[in-house]
């Protein structure tokens, strides 16, 4: 038996019933394998989690009691139907690890074969989870159902979307949603991006330009930073392109102050300290102690000197405190950037986990949040100077009502454009002002919302 269905099991239950996060779960249960049994493990995990409501539906015809099951069985149960539906397994090799699995945790080992067998047995009548995710209509009459169901999405969610985007927009981010991103990294200089851009062509490595961020490069076919650096040996951050497109909205230039109110894991903070370049400096504020060591390792991996770390609550962290850092009186920053927390909406792809975790009422405290948050840090803002809130959620509670109700509260700030003619294909006019969004469905990037805002008394 495969470790890795058994510890998947075990991921999957504290994932599901404990809340925790994906990433965490599957360090802490694979620290120790090779990469080929982490790789397999992670595949099973995120797989099941990207496709959880759909494989349930697959298996509820064959289930008399589901509700009287264990989450141990429940787990294991729909990681055999993941790798029949969607890996290159041979199903007798499922249902005997299924069995085995069970069996480890004194289950019902009975009830695991029985159903698998079944579900094997009538799988040529049935409808594969391949094919009905792309007709949704044989999941349910109702339209928001049928998405709902089988792009495994909360059907809230789904009625939200379909208002905004229709039917086929709804299914198309949705879908994009269950699709493994390729990664993404960024390279600050030009002569260094075509230079990467020719060792991993000259390694086998498939490699293009980003469409729109002229520091990005998209990696096909690696999917893991390790894999990364064994090909290219130097330093790089791996950054989705609507990420590195927030610090160009931002724009710093060589010599600013900057503020960088939520900045772990450091993906910006690096971005902009490069940008500002050794004349400048470097803000970073991180509330979470268990996300700063991953900011300072990416801070000192890239060999930057030009940043302080901060750890506190940007809205408690004594003004003082920033004050001595700027080296000057508040306000001090010429240019202030907001990576705010957020639902994660807008990166489900990568975090299925997040389709799960939310109701409608938590984008409303999400919203809450966000307000207090821009309105603390604005005022350490020069006059004339430049802030930048953005968010990785699609929802207009977490970006246009955010910063609506900041305009409403504070004339002496306005939104502005941004300045680059590659950020044009972004923005959303919305009764005279700027916003931009970008959407994984339409964009092949992350979802992101950012508005520019301008201190002008």
């Amino acid at each position: 038996m495969s470790p890795a269905r058994e510890r998947a099991v075990v991921a999957l239950n504290k994932i599901f019933k404990r809340g925790k996060k994906p990433k965490e779960v599957l360090e802490a249960l694979s620290w120790e394998d090779d990469k080929r049994e982490r790789a397999f493990l992670m595949e099973l995990v995120y797989g099941v989690l990207r496709h959880r409501d759909s494989l349930d539906w697959l298996l509820k015809d064959f289930l008399k009691k589901p509700d009287g099951l264990s989450f141990d069985t429940i787990n294991n149960l729909r990681l055999a139907a993941y790798q029949i539906e969607y890996m290159r397994v041979p199903e007798w090799a499922v249902v005997n690890e299924a069995v085995d699995v069970e069996k480890a945790q004194k289950g019902k080992a009975s009830l695991v074969n029985a159903v698998l067998r079944n579900f094997l047995r009538r799988r040529e009548t049935a409808l594969s989870a391949a094919s009905t995710s792309q007709n949704v209509s044989r999941f349910s009459a109702d339209p928001a159902q049928a998405i709902a169901t089988a792009t495994s999405h909360p059907l809230w969610l789904v009625k939200r979307w379909i208002k905004r985007f229709g039917q086929e927009g709804a299914l198309g981010l949705a879908h994009m949603n269950n699709e493994l991103p390729a990664m993404t990294i960024r390279v600050d200089d030009s002569v260094m991006r075509e230079n990467t851009l020719s060792v991993l062509s000259a390694k086998g490595v498939q490699a293009r330009k980003t469409e729109y961020s002229p520091s990005g490069v998209v990696v096909e076919g690696l999917h893991s930073f390790s894999d990364l650096y064994d090909v290219l040996e130097s330093p790089c951050v791996v950054q989705d392109e609507a990420a590195q497109l927030i610090t160009w909205l931002l724009d710093p230039r060589s010599g600013e102050m900057v503020l960088d109110a939520c900045a772990a894991p450091g993906g910006k903070t690096t971005h902009i300290a490069k940008m500002v370049g050794e004349s400048g400096k470097v803000i970073a504020v991180e509330a979470d102690v268990q996300r700063i060591s991953r900011l300072e390792e990416n801070i000192a991996r890239l060999g930057l000197n030009n940043v302080s770390v901060v750890h506190g609550d940007i809205r408690a962290v004594e003004s003082g405190i920033i004050g001595a850092l700027s080296g000057k009186g508040l306000p001090a920053f010429d240019r202030i950037l907001i990576d705010a927390p957020c639902s994660a909406l807008g990166v489900i792809r990568r975090n299925p986990d997040v389709k799960y975790r939310h109701q409608p009422r938590d984008l409303q405290r999400f919203r809450d949040n966000q307000i207090a948050l821009v309105q603390s840090v604005a005022k350490y803002l020069k006059v004339g100077g430049s802030m930048v809130y953005a968010v990785c959620s699609t929802e207009p509670e977490e970006g246009e009502e955010v910063i609506g109700t900041f305009l409403h509260s504070n004339q002496n700030f306005s939104i502005i454009r941004g300045e680059y003619d590659f950020l044009r294909s972004f923005e959303i006019i919305d009764s005279g002002r700027v916003f931009y969004r970008t959407y994984p469905h339409k964009h092949k990037m992350d979802g992101f919302f950012a508005a520019r805002l301008k201190r002008i008394g």
